[in-house]
Order: C-alpha cells, then sequence, then structure tokens
C-alpha cells in the first residue's frame, strides 16, 4: 500500500500555500516533512487526509485516486498537533469511537492498541487528567483503531517539553512493530525529523526543495535554500569565484593553518558542544568545537574540500 500525491495545489486569497507538491511513500516507510512555519506543512496533511480539496492535483492509495472519496472513506488517519480527543469521554470511550462500525472483538483491540502504547491505565480517565505525552498516545492508538491503510501525524510532539517529546518520538519510531503503512510525518523541527523519517522532504514555500534520504539531505542539500534551512546551524555560506560554497559547522576546522583568518565575536556554549562565530573578510563564519577546547580571540579557519558544497551563483541549485 503507498500513499502518493501529483501535482497539488492549494491557494488562499491568491497565495498559494500549495506549490505543485508532488510525492510518493512506499508501505513500510516514514517520510518526514520538516519546514518552517507556513510552509505549507499542515495544509498538506489536510489535503492529503481529504479535509481540504485542492485546486488541482490528485491524491492516490496504491495508484486509485482518493480525491472523490469523504475523509472518513479514504483510510487515511490524522493524529493532529492538538489531541483532538473528546473531552467528555473516558479515553476508553474515545479508543471505542474509533471503532464505532462494530467490528469484532472491539474491547479486546483496544487493551491490545493501549498496552503497546503504554495507555492502559489511562483507560477510565478523561483526557484532562492526562499528561500531554498521554494525550497524543492516546491520539495515536486512536488513529490505529480506525485499520487505516495510511497514518499523518500534524507535528504531534510540538506542544510536549523536551522528555516528553523523547519519549512520545520513541512510540512513533516504534509504530513499524503494529503499523505496516506509509506515515507521512510533519515537524519544524530538524532533529525530529532526521531520527523518524526513512525519507526527508524540505517543504519551503509551498514547494517541496529537496527530498532524499534524510543524511544525504544534510550532507549535500540540493540548494542553497535547504543549506541555509536545514540543521539547528545553518551551513556557513560564501561567495567565491562566481558561485556560493557552503560547509557545515561540525566541519570547519579551527587551527593554525588554515587560510582564512578572523576574530572571534560570540561562543555558545551547549553542553558537549560549542559554537564559536567568526568575524572574517567572507563574513561571520561558525564552527563547532569541543566545549573544552580553549579558543583564541584571534584564529585561523580551515574548509577541508570534501566537506564543501557548491551551488549556482543565479539558481542556487547544487553544482
Amino acid at each position: 500500500m503507498s500513499l502518493s500525491a501529483r501535482g497539488l495545489v492549494v491557494e488562499f486569497s491568491g497565495h498559494r500555500a500549495l506549490d505543485g507538491v508532488s510525492l510518493e511513500v512506499p508501505s513500510g516507510k516514514t517520510l518526514a516533512i520538516v519546514g518552517p512555519s507556513g510552509a505549507g506543512k499542515s495544509t498538506l496533511l489536510r489535503v492529503l487526509a481529504g479535509l481540504l480539496r485542492p485546486a488541482s492535483g490528485d491524491v492516490a492509495l496504491d495508484g486509485i485516486d482518493v480525491g472523490p472519496l469523504l475523509p472518513q472513506r479514504r483510510r487515511i488517519a490524522m493524529v493532529f498537533q492538538d489531541d483532538a480527543l473528546f473531552t467528555n469521554m473516558t479515553v476508553r470511550a474515545n479508543l471505542r469511537f474509533a471503532l464505532r462500525n462494530g467490528r469484532t472483538g472491539a474491547a479486546g483491540r483496544i487493551d491490545e492498541t493501549a498496552r503497546a502504547l503504554h495507555v492502559v491505565q489511562t483507560l477510565d480517565r478523561r483526557p484532562r487528567q492526562l499528561s500531554g505525552g498521554e494525550r497524543q498516545r492516546v491520539s495515536i492508538a486512536r488513529a490505529l483503531l480506525s485499520d487505516p491503510a495510511a497514518l499523518l501525524l500534524d507535528e504531534p510532539l510540538a506542544h510536549l517539553d523536551p522528555e516528553l517529546r523523547r519519549s512520545v518520538r520513541d512510540e512513533v519510531v516504534g509504530l513499524r512493530q503494529r503499523f505496516a503503512g506509509p506515515i507521512v510525518y510533519v515537524t519544524h523541527d530538524h532533529a525530529e525529523a532526521m531520527s523518524v523519517g526513512d525519507e526527508l522532504a524540505i517543504l519551503l514555500d509551498g514547494r517541496i526543495e529537496d527530498a532524499g534520504e534524510p543524511q544525504r539531505v544534510y550532507d549535500s542539500p540540493a540548494s542553497l535554500a535547504v543549506a541555509r534551512f536545514l540543521g539547528d546551524r545553518p551551513m556557513n555560506v560564501v561567495e567565491r569565484n562566481g558561485a556560493y560554497l557552503a560547509i557545515r559547522p561540525e566541519h570547519v576546522r579551527v587551527n593554525a593553518s588554515g587560510e582564512v583568518r578572523g576574530h572571534v565575536v560570540r561562543r555558545e556554549t551547549t553542553g558537549a558542544d560549542a559554537y564559536v562565530c567568526v568575524a572574517t573578510p567572507d563574513g561571520e563564519i561558525t564552527a563547532r568545537v569541543p566545549a573544552s577546547q580553549n579558543v583564541p580571540d584571534e584564529v585561523a579557519l580551515e574548509f577541508p574540500e570534501t566537506f564543501v558544497r557548491r551551488f549556482d551563483r543565479r539558481s542556487g541549485r547544487a553544482l
């Protein structure tokens, strides 16, 4: 079972929220889509789920067009950023709602799914009595109980604190033990997208700028826009010989033999590492170094050729 979209266009008041988006997610794979606020991520999921009709383009399951189908008939389940649980029902009743078509063995399936997602202890509580992590686990359980062919997750960790984010993220990765269909996971968190997705897509201004294996997209972005967006710190970019050269902070070496000299203007320690920002004739360059490394005020920077990426000065595409 694969989920695909072709040429999706959505317009709001003359603005293109989606501008010809195409994608394909095979069964057993998770596509993580990352982009800034306003890039069109949630709009894309709503189109895939059937909650929003595009101006043009198609959505298909296993090659069969599901565009004419109502959302509840598409077999595409969506977990929203806010948990969207019925607050006047217990967790058990919320989960039973997903089985409202009277499938046999409902109680057993609810208990089994609740155990798998570690929410058995919540079954007789109401949503307001749960933690944020528990509510999102219940939302995922409810989506799975609807027997979907594909699963969409819209920033499910956005409102959770760091500890809960890690815990629920592990649950999402572990979904593969219980759900074999395609998953589309949307987030604005770069590290989250890299860890969850088998494939990574970068959505900027309603267009997919780059897509592929996460490490490839990170190491060798297809465009300057992706280089400047993806990563806890973006790639350093300088202009040389009619092209843009880019290198990630972790690949910039601070040593006496470096050819580019500059003055340290800022140091940001993040725990084991530190980001050293250096003013140079080419602009400000950021290098990542061990937090324990003593960096003098005046430094020399080296850019190993292996890690330098080149982009066309006019198009911004990778050379």
